[in-house]
């Protein structure tokens, strides 16, 4: 299978470019010619590039014809200054649209997109994934179309702007104090190795797939609290200095208190999450420690 892939520098493309690799897949990989490289250097020689800021998307599909386009480039909104909703509408939302319309023009049979199971409600980043998965809902019709929409997936090396990450280094710093929301929200935390497992399975599954519009959820189907969460990653992580100081902050506007993942049709296809969160949390603090040596 010819694969046209977005993100493959980030923390969970990275990922999946090695696991696509492994398995003998075919890939091409968007980026741009400033993107951070150092997760997928040893794949670089494996796979084409087209540079995004220097080369035209149609030029990366004169390279094709490619069976299925993954997209997993994500901008969650993070960064400061007036242009950062921008910046996020151009990744999540124009850049997938134009792929979108390009891989049904050039004959791809499949187009798999990253997706988040929060409410639009919640963030104009979970706005804007929603927003791009109603158009591809709208092109379903002239190619196989389908939506992976993933809950708080953690492990080694993800971004510091991330939740676990974050809680994860400030224990390893020894922090007098973290502050953190009454911790009652219920959020379903899996492995990246778990995700990427999940992928695969998916991308088996077109393999059986017409046009239409199919959705996957990805998560362990167990549900952990933020307080339970982060009191174990206290425990594991030795600290016996930082003080954890649950209700200091508020909840955010519209925050979700209980999100359900329905695994059902990955379950159908016989995929299971391998990694329980205690584990993951070992793995993910044996590779930060290494960075604090």
């Amino acid at each position: 299978m010819k694969i046209l892939m977005t993100g493959a520098t980030g923390f969970l493309g990275s990922r999946l470019l090695g696991r696509l690799l492994a398995a003998g897949y075919d890939v091409t990989v968007l980026k741009r010619s400033f993107s951070d490289v150092r997760r997928i250097r040893e794949s670089l020689p494996h796979v084409r590039c087209f540079d995004l800021d220097r080369q035209t998307l149609e030029s990366a599909f004169c390279g094709g014809p490619y069976d299925t386009i993954v997209h997993c480039a994500t901008n969650y909104g993070r960064q400061e200054g007036m242009q950062a909703r921008s910046g996020m509408i151009e990744t999540n939302l124009l850049l997938p649209l134009r792929l979108l319309e390009s891989a049904v023009e050039h004959g791809a049979r499949n187009f798999v997109n990253t997706d988040t199971l929060l409410d639009k409600g919640v963030s104009p980043y979970a706005l804007s994934k929603l927003q791009f998965r109603e158009w591809l809902k709208h092109f379903s019709g002239e190619i196989g179309a389908t939506t992976v929409s993933l809950e708080h997936f953690y492990g080694p090396d993800d971004d510091s702007s991330k939740f676990v990450t974050h809680i994860v280094r400030a224990l390893l710093g020894g922090v007098p104090a973290i502050p953190l929301t009454p911790g009652a929200q219920l959020r379903d935390f899996i492995y990246i190795d778990d995700v990427v497992s999940a992928f695969s399975y998916v991308l088996d599954d077109l393999n059986t797939r017409q046009r239409g519009y199919v959705e996957y959820e990805v998560g362990t189907g167990k549900t952990t609290s933020i307080r339970d969460f982060v009191t174990l990653a206290k425990r594991l992580s030795g600290n016996q200095i930082t003080q954890l100081e649950f209700g200091a902050i508020p909840y955010r506007p519209h925050e979700p208190m209980n999100v359900q993942v329905d695994t059902s049709r990955l379950d159908a296809a016989g995929w299971r999450p391998l990694v329980s969160l205690e584990d993951g949390l070992k793995r993910t603090f044996e590779y930060e420690r290494t960075l604090f040596r």
